[in-house]
């Protein structure tokens, strides 16, 4: 049976916010509350039927009388941020991801009536790099790419996590590990970095790629909400891309360069205010990483509808990407003006 009263956090963000629209146009729920700092998108406000919003900070203690006031007894957190698409206040987003969370779970856990948690969190936690496994399980190991990363936060905060289940086992808990998400409306560092008419690479590497699209994303965190079902689960779509077929498929112009460089040149990239090239996403895109999703197809049961080629095709149609004419030149012209200003950040 679905729960009565659900409170929906990050309703800001586009998975959050059509999660608060889904749920609340579902006549089964007594009360959907959306949480955020920020009102939640026009469209989303237009077609979120008996939900409502509410403006708090799960940062703030406050969010616990949020929760027993309203008398919740599901909560799906779903502000955790992994890879911000633009450069933000690395600050702030941290606080929201582990501070915010540990206010929300010590929330969770003094709350009698709260008797389910969702939580959305990052394939990221399981690092990448050159002796990373083929393919994660869930019972992988945990090894963040860097000690300060969005992926270090995804860490402490199913720490905090595990930390509740110990202590409230009453509290049917699921948690997500996504692959990265792309879709037709998703902003994300990879549906920006695909975009780019020139896209850097590192020289000798084509990483393998694993996409989930948004609206599978969007579908387990629904089914969660309505069915008990916990566990941890890795969500991606099934199949894999390189990074040289992406770019090509995206018609775009692979620009391979050192090693060395792209860090550099990362740095000029979220300088422009063009892409939020973390430590994480670097590796990533070296050494890519691939997440195994039989148990959320046997134990979970759900098996995703969209392949990662077919999640990739439907962003550059989404998009409207085109293929770039003159890719030569450009690449040339691209490669020089990157090198010079990332050769100029070093020093």
């Amino acid at each position: 049976m679905p729960s009565n009263i659900v409170l929906v956090t990050g309703v800001a963000g586009e998975l959050g916010g059509k999660l608060l629209a889904r749920l609340g146009n579902n006549p089964d729920f007594e009360r959907v509350i959306g949480v955020d700092t920020v009102a939640p998108d026009k469209t989303v406000l237009q077609r979120m039927g008996h939900a409502e919003f509410v403006r708090a900070d799960i940062r703030n203690p406050l969010i616990a009388k949020v929760i027993s006031t309203a008398k919740v007894d599901t909560v799906v957190h779903a502000s955790c941020t992994a890879h911000p698409a633009g450069p933000g206040r690395r600050t702030a987003i941290k606080e929201v991801n582990v501070i915010g969370t540990m206010r929300l779970l010590a929330a969770c856990q003094r709350s009698p009536l709260v008797r389910k948690l969702v939580v959305k969190s990052t394939a990221a936690v399981y690092g990448a790099g050159a002796r990373s496994q083929a393919v994660f399980t869930e019972d992988s190991e945990l090894i963040p790419t860097s000690s300060s990363g969005y992926a270090k936060d995804a860490v402490e905060m199913e720490g905090y996590v595990r930390g509740l289940v110990r202590r409230r086992p009453d509290i049917t808990t699921t948690l997500f590990r996504f692959a990265n998400i792309i879709g037709p409306e998703t902003d994300t560092v990879l549906s920006r970095y695909f975009a780019l008419p020139v896209v850097p690479t590192v020289f000798g590497y084509d990483a393998r790629i694993q996409l989930l699209h948004s609206s599978d994303a969007l579908a387990v965190l629904e089914r969660a909400t309505l069915t008990d079902k916990p566990g941890v689960f890795n969500v991606g779509s099934e199949g894999v891309l390189t990074l040289s077929q992406a770019i090509r498929r995206a018609g775009r112009v692979e620009l391979p360069m050192p090693r060395t460089v792209v860090p550099s040149v990362g740095k000029v990239l979220r300088g422009a205010r063009v892409v939020d090239f973390s430590a994480d996403q670097v590796r990533l895109l070296n050494f890519g990483r691939v997440v195994d999703i039989t148990k959320l197809k046997t134990e979970f049961g759900y098996t995703p509808r969209w392949t990662t080629r077919e999640t990739f095709d439907d962003y550059i149609t989404g998009r409207g990407l085109r293929p770039v004419l003159d890719g030569g030149k450009l690449a040339g012209l691209a490669g020089k003006v990157l090198v010079a200003a990332a050769t100029g950040q070093s020093r």
